[in-house]
């Protein structure tokens, strides 16, 4: 096996003549691990001589006053509710501040570093130059070795920790070469053939019976010109209109094509869609479609029936009933090699080392927005190295261009239907994205994103992943995407048996389970636009669950999964019993939920007795993957009607949301106990199952009309 070295090498004298300097009194560790990735060999040694490739990822400023900048855009009691920053504003009020950028130059000149090779960067996150390794280690005052990967046969210089002065290192999130370490894609010189994704195991649980495409459009879903009689068995566009008072629709206007994210090689075809709309929405035209928002060599349409996805369509016949003659915008992201290789156990991949898996948020909010690409936050700078694909891709069927950055034009709604939960997500990588969707709400952009089917999930902190099993030593497991506070998250509810869509619904159920996700976050405390709708919670509807409060504290090291157990404190030291009845006996977990974290969903819709088509046969689905686009698709709507009278887009849209409940159906039956936990019970008010409730159109449209 060829060996890779990540660095030139400019000469081979002795690795004893390098001796690292002890740090100064003056100086402290910045990173540091306490030993690297199992797949890793510490060896000899980096050679004295060896040119080393130096960046410095800047901190940026003004991210602790960043939910100031947008509640000031947000809340609808603001004067300047509506004014939406420019992309130009928005970097230039988080850059890293100039003291930061003269103070890590100064430094670096002091020590020796050339100050005309020194670059700053155009996006200027970034100081970097080239330097010897005995240069660097002076410099950092570590020793630099060889780590040789076990996978891939790659050689690359890192270190297990190193220091900086007290004073430069509020300006410096991390530095590369540091304590991570860069695997390739591939192995080298591998070639492996494409395979079929196996990305059923991320999607929400569908069950699909045939493959064999049919002309027949007669179903017992058939919607009979409209009829509502039926909602409680099957949620058809004239159900989901007459629930939330949904009249169709007049305007699209050119500038607020509605966006659906798809992370995956989930497609789209135009034979299924073609039935859809005969068979359920009859007023569009066959060959209606979305527009394709394809990032890296992404495809979102195929005409192959094994191709055609179910996340794909079922969020299209969510959101085209409500939104047409208004377009939609199909994001898809990354190439064919990459999802096509994601889930094989066969294959070392990235975002799957560590038992960790990540999907790609990275690459779309690159493309989206240029300056994401390379900013630093929370310690991470650029894309997470073995989670992100890197471009070009030589492999077959790999995109062959560059990382596309701010080549896309964001639409002003995007609605996702894809979470993991957070303890399967790097600390700084939660908290960098987080930061990001603050920065699109800023200029006007509405992230939707389904809150999860599985209830309030599960944690086990000792295999460190979620189980359906039955177990006590367990804390809820909250979704990552859902719990940053600056999303609207979107549970699930249905037409219980024997009601009518004009009476009250109920959280979402399958098989008499709930599963609406819902919670409180790890990673985020209570922001303040929601913290008097949650306190009233627990004043009205205390939980008969054991809580435990604290925030998981941010991680020097970049991969660093959330430590849950910090927060969630001591185990039972004997037989004790919980207010629900149950018993934990010593060393087990008593507690099961963050009573201080951010709480979600936000709002619900519909989610549960879904009739979509794929592969020319009519199938039920359920899942709060129906929910946030049929919520979005709302949004999108009253965008239309305020861009029509000269106003701006949305954005942001939870503090009116929590100002203004009363444009929400309050929903006060059903749970999200699902995968044999005990979960929470819906009531009057918020509640951690259904939000604020489903959406009222007219109450919302009035609302929303009515501010600047």
């Amino acid at each position: 096996m060829a060996r890779i070295t990540l660095w030139a090498t400019l000469g081979l004298a002795a690795v004893s003549a390098v001796i690292a300097l002890p740090a100064p009194p003056s100086h402290a560790v910045h990173e540091e691990r306490s030993a690297p990735p199992a797949r890793w060999l510490k060896k000899d040694r980096v050679p004295p001589s060896a040119k080393l490739l130096v960046r410095l990822g800047l901190t940026q400023s003004n991210l602790d006053i960043g939910p100031e900048y947008l509640l000031d855009v947000s809340h609808p009691e603001s004067p300047n509710y509506g004014k939406h920053w420019t992309a130009d504003q928005v970097i230039d009020a988080f850059k890293p501040s100039q003291d930061t950028v003269d103070t890590v130059r100064s430094w670096l000149v002091d020590s020796g570093i050339k100050n005309h090779t020194i670059t700053h960067t155009k996006n200027q996150a970034w100081l970097a130059f080239h330097a010897s390794a005995k240069q660097l280690e002076s410099l950092l005052h570590t020793e630099y070795f060889e780590y040789h990967d076990q996978h891939t046969g790659a050689v690359s210089p890192s270190t297990d920790c190193y220091h900086l002065p007290q004073h430069i290192r509020e300006h410096v999130d991390y530095i590369t070469p540091g304590i991570t370490l860069l695997p390739p894609m591939h192995k080298p010189g591998q070639r492996q053939q494409s395979t079929s994704t196996q990305l059923d195991r991320q999607r929400k649980k569908y069950y699909v019976q045939g493959s064999k495409r049919s002309t027949s459009r007669r179903s017992p879903y058939h919607d009979e010109q409209g009829s509502t009689d039926s909602c409680d068995q099957s949620i058809t566009p004239a159900c989901v209109a007459a629930l939330y008072e949904i009249p169709q629709a007049r305007l699209a206007d050119p500038s607020n094509s509605m966006g659906i994210l798809q992370l995956g090689d989930d497609r789209w075809d135009q034979f299924d869609l073609d039935l859809y709309f005969d068979e359920f929405a009859h007023w569009i035209p066959k060959g209606t479609h979305p527009r394709n928002g394809e990032i890296n060599g992404a495809v979102s349409y195929t005409e192959d029936p094994a191709n055609v996805g179910v996340e794909a369509m079922t969020d299209l016949a969510a959101a085209y009933p409500i939104v047409y003659p208004q377009n939609i915008t199909f994001w898809s992201v990354d190439d064919e090699y990459h999802w096509a290789h994601f889930f094989d156990p066969n294959t070392w991949f990235p975002g799957r080392q560590e038992g960790t898996m990540y999907i790609g948020m990275n690459n779309f909010l690159d493309a989206i927005d240029g300056s994401f690409c390379t900013s630093c936050a929370y310690g991470e700078c650029g894309n997470l190295d073995g989670y992100d694909p890197s471009y070009p891709d030589l492999n077959p069927g790999g995109y062959r261009g560059e990382l596309q950055c701010g080549q896309f034009k964001p639409t002003n709604v995007i609605s996702i239907s894809y979470g993991l939960a957070e303890f399967q997500v790097p600390v700084s990588l939660a908290r960098r994205q987080c930061a990001e969707y603050m920065k699109l709400g800023l200029q006007g952009i509405s992230f939707v994103v389904a809150s999860g089917d599985d209830g309030v999930g599960r944690w086990d902190p000792n295999a460190k992943h979620q189980t359906s099993q039955e177990g006590e030593d367990t804390v809820f497991a909250p979704d990552v995407m859902n719990t940053c506070p600056w999303v609207t998250s979107v549970g699930a509810t249905q037409v219980s048996p024997g009601r009518t869509v004009s009476e009250a619904e109920t959280a979402a159920q399958i098989d008499g389970q709930g599963f609406s996700g819902g919670g409180f976050s790890n990673l985020y405390p209570r922001p303040a636009y929601q913290r008097a709708a949650v306190d009233a919670f627990f004043a009205e509807h205390e939980p008969d669950i054991p809580s435990y409060s604290g925030i998981v504290p941010n991680s020097t090291e970049l991969k660093a999964l959330p430590d849950i157990g910090t927060i969630v404190g001591d185990k039972a030291a004997a037989d004790i019993e919980l207010p629900d009845g149950s018993h934990v006996t010593g060393g087990q977990i008593a507690r099961k939920y963050n009573r201080i974290g951010r709480g979600y969903p936000d709002v619900a819709a519909n989610g549960a007795n879904v009739p979509n088509i794929l592969n020319g046969e009519v199938i039920p689905t359920w899942g709060t993957s129906f929910s946030a686009p049929v919520f979005a698709a709302i949004i999108t709507r009253i965008n239309e009607e305020r861009i029509a009278v000269g106003k701006s887009a949305l954005g942001f849209l939870n503090p009116t949301l929590y100002a203004h409940p009363e444009m929400m159906n309050d929903i006060t039956e059903g749970s999200n106990k699902g995968s044999g936990s005990l979960g929470f019970t819906a009531g009057s008010g918020w509640d951690p199952v259904t939000g604020l409730g489903t959406p009222s159109y007219p109450k919302m449209l009035k609302l929303f009309l009515s501010l600047p």
